[in-house]
């Protein structure tokens, strides 16, 4: 019996079927765009319409979810894996109710996992999906391997691209490679784009309707559009504040556009239940796909 087929084995022996957190990956072709400034919004917002959030921060080199909150996380992920820490300890409390997990260097040390640590961590993370309603994983920036396996592997994705010649490359980039892996499926994941940074609706419109038609008409795969959200100077202001901006400046018109974001995610849920994979079966995956090129 090869690895992959032992891995399948333990991911359906350990994964509950019963209760699974819904998993929106949200990620950019280029850093610096305001992937975690949407995602961490995202995730109060979400909050509001009566979900329990938790931030899974998947930038391991500069932990941005944690800078913005001016918070320093005690554990990690890696401690849950490797030094026997609950799902619990490792999630740190954040402003109205969100939780979020540092990913720490967790995710790059599982190409060394054995089975019996393997078998731990899917038995901890399917705990996971039953402490939360909704799993915002925010990825690191640039087309990093880690950052493909993770969009890959994921059901719901949202792509942060600003009006920026580079950005706008870069997510193209990252949709192309991300379309050349033999673990992705477009069948099997739903792609929302927002247009961040724009001066107007019109913009915003505009910059999707190019990037999915280049989308489309090259790589065969098509995303929906989420919406725009227009520049302004006090989502920076609110950065550097360390505060949520849907919090200190809940009148601005990017906190009323994240709000209509969450309504619009919450109401546009099609997969419920048993027919959510949550995020112990996104793990699983990314794992059966590394056990694949080994």
């Amino acid at each position: 019996m090869d690895q992959a087929q032992r891995l399948r084995e333990l991911v359906k022996a350990n994964n509950s079927p019963k209760i699974s957190a819904r998993v929106i990956t949200v990620t950019s072709g280029k850093g610096g765009v305001g992937k975690s400034s949407i995602s961490l919004n995202l995730a109060i917002a979400l909050t509001h319409e009566g979900n329990r959030v938790v931030i899974i921060d998947g930038d391991f080199g500069l932990a941005n979810v944690e800078v913005m909150l001016g918070i320093h996380p005690t554990y990690n992920l890696s401690d849950l894996i490797y030094r026997n820490k609950s799902v619990t300890e490792i999630i740190t409390k954040g402003p109205e109710g969100i939780g979020f997990i540092s990913g720490g260097s967790g995710i790059q040390e599982m190409n060394d996992l054995t089975k019996d640590q393997i078998t731990y961590m899917i038995k901890k993370l399917a705990q996971l999906d039953e402490l939360a309603d909704i799993i915002l994983i925010d990825t690191g920036a640039g087309i990093t391997n880690s950052v493909l396996e993770f969009v890959a592997a994921s059901s719901e994705v949202l792509l942060v691209t600003t009006p920026e010649p580079t950005s706008i490359t870069d997510a193209y980039a990252l949709l192309k490679t991300l379309n050349r892996r033999s673990d992705f499926n477009i069948k099997d994941i739903n792609i929302r784009m927002i247009s961040n940074r724009v001066s107007s609706e019109e913009e915003g419109i505009d910059l999707y309707r190019k990037l999915n038609t280049v989308a489309d008409r090259f790589l065969h795969l098509k995303m929906d559009y989420l919406g725009s959200v227009i520049q302004e100077a006090n989502v920076s202001r609110a950065v550097m504040h360390q505060k949520p901006a849907i919090m200190l400046y809940p009148n601005m018109q990017f906190s009323k556009k994240i709000r209509t974001f969450a309504k619009v995610l919450c109401e546009n849920n099609n997969l419920q239940g048993e027919d959510r994979g949550g995020i112990a079966q996104l793990f699983s995956r990314l794992l059966l796909s590394r056990s694949k090129k080994n």
